[in-house]
């Protein structure tokens, strides 16, 4: 029945604990930083340039970014190291043939594959979906996985 004077709530049921803080998905973190420019937020496309501390880039941002220099918009955080055309690498990506991601027609109810990468390493063939670790060649901008990076052994291009 209860309310009868008979029971003695504890602490615990009185008392609620301190929030917990929400995290942010790690993997889908990770995603994002191969599928979407680091200063636009838009969908990477060709020609992709890189910076020294390894965020991708759209060329027509960074081009667009360098050119505003108006006074009323303050250095995105993404971007405020980059302070000419120089500071970036354009990178030379290999394609993943099993990718199908812009040759569907995109009308509606289309499932978009996030795990699956647009771009693989030309040596070892392992995806650039955020899994695994890459590097490029600031000479020439050819992007290799770290996994190849150790079996080749060499700091010369590959082609």
């Amino acid at each position: 029945m209860g309310c009868d004077g008979g029971t003695i709530p504890k602490r615990h049921e009185l008392v609620k604990g301190p929030r917990k803080v929400e995290k942010a998905d790690k993997n889908a973190e990770l995603v994002a930083k191969w599928h979407y420019c680091a200063l636009s937020q838009e969908k990477l496309r060709r020609p992709i340039v890189a910076c020294e501390l390894g965020r991708l880039y759209n060329k027509d941002a960074i081009i667009e970014f360098l050119l505003d220099k108006s006074a009323d918009k303050t250095p995105m955080k993404a971007a405020s190291h980059i302070k000419s055309i120089k500071n970036v690498t354009e990178l030379k990506l290999a394609d993943n043939p099993a990718w199908s991601g812009d040759k569907e027609s995109i009308k509606g109810g289309k499932y978009d594959d996030m795990q699956s990468a647009r771009f693989i390493c030309p040596v070892v063939g392992l995806e650039m979906n955020g899994r695994h670790r890459f590097c490029f060649l600031r000479n020439c901008g050819c992007v290799f996985s770290e996994r190849a990076l150790k079996e080749i052994k060499s700091e010369v291009c590959h082609k």
